[in-house]
């Protein structure tokens, strides 16, 4: 529902912050990892994930997009919550879990509060191919994408892992010609 939110912090603190876009005030739940990167900052764009309970809206805000990416992954684990997926992102960054997750790393897992033995092995067998490292590629600034970025984006919202859309993606011939709407249909024939 939400791509991103961009305003002014009226109020912040390390989980928590208020920010007014154009006169309607949000609260977002936030990380520390978020919170470093916009502590010095008055105005600022933070990626939105909504989530609907039975008892309320809660808008969770990351300062990037590979964060809240991971964040989703994270909520796709059974017994993995929202509140514990950002202890997580609180702890580790994106590339310290997707590093811990591929190199089975229970202990670094394990650090995390409230994360035992049983739940660090489960995220890592629920996550092992799926997070990718960030790449060099700006995802805050997704107006200057190439067609093959923008189809990249779309194959991984529908839930492929990067590594294997990346892998379909490159199969294709004549690309240039496709547009972004081709791009993706082959690239799902050819997964």
């Amino acid at each position: 529902m939400f791509a991103y939110l961009e305003g002014k912090i009226t109020y912040k603190s390390p989980s928590l912050l208020y920010m007014d876009v154009h006169g309607v005030g949000y609260e977002l739940n936030i990380t520390l990892q978020t919170y470093a990167r916009i502590q010095q900052k008055d105005n600022c764009r933070l990626y939105i994930h909504l989530q609907v309970r039975e008892d309320a809206w809660v808008l969770y805000g990351f300062a990037e997009e590979q964060e809240r990416l991971t964040f989703r992954q994270l909520l796709s684990i059974n017994g993995v919550g929202a509140a514990t997926a950002r202890i997580i992102l609180s702890s580790l960054t994106p590339d310290e879990l997707s590093k811990a997750v591929a190199t089975e790393d229970t202990r670094t897992l394990e650090k995390v509060k409230g994360i035992g033995a049983k739940t660090a092995q489960r995220i890592i067998l629920e996550l092992k191919g799926k997070l990718v490292a960030a790449k060099t590629t700006d995802l805050q600034h997704p107006a200057h994408n190439t067609k093959e970025e923008d189809a990249l984006i779309a194959l991984v919202n529908l839930g492929i892992s990067r590594s294997a859309a990346e892998a379909a993606l490159r199969k294709l011939n004549n690309t240039s010609s496709m547009t972004v709407e081709e791009l993706i249909k082959q690239a799902l024939r050819a997964l």
